[in-house]
């Protein structure tokens, strides 16, 4: 690392499609995902919060890569860390084009794993209450702070 620079990007996020594999010429696994992250926006007049989503394209090698294979599906939540990777190629008509991506060096799968279906393991027993919210109980949801972080 360069002294007096950092390039680190934490994001928290679903995938928005199944894990994309492929290899390098020398062999080496690769995995692409699309992670998105949602931001709310301010009350509008009515009390209504717009949101936003905000895409991320992620690239994962060697066991990183297959554990997302093994693990991660459409919907998945997942925490990573990594750096951002600008990259530069030219289509067949000679345009330059840029892509921007997150290289992943750590992630933590968040939640529970898949229902259970043809050729998958058994449900992990859910962490999450599974009884219905009841009126008046704690919803964060709705809870509405003005606190900064």
């Amino acid at each position: 690392m360069a002294r007096g620079t950092v390039n680190k990007v934490i994001l928290l996020g679903r995938l928005g499609q199944d894990p994309e594999p492929r290899a390098t010429a020398s062999g080496t696994q690769v995995v692409t995902i699309s992670l998105a992250t949602n931001e709310l926006g301010p009350r509008d007049q009515q009390g209504v919060r717009g949101q936003s989503t905000e895409w991320h394209r992620l690239v994962l090698f060697g066991k990183l890569a297959a554990n997302a294979l093994q693990y991660l599906h459409k919907g998945s939540q997942l925490y990573v860390e990594g750096r951002l990777r600008t990259r530069k190629w030219q289509d067949q008509n000679g345009t330059d084009h840029y892509s921007t991506e997150i290289v992943v060096n750590d992630m933590q799968f968040i939640g529970g794993r898949p229902e259970s279906g043809a050729g998958q393991a058994p449900a992990a027993p859910s962490r999450q209450a599974t009884a219905p919210a009841q009126p008046g109980a704690n919803n964060y949801d709705d809870f509405d702070d003005d606190i900064p972080f």
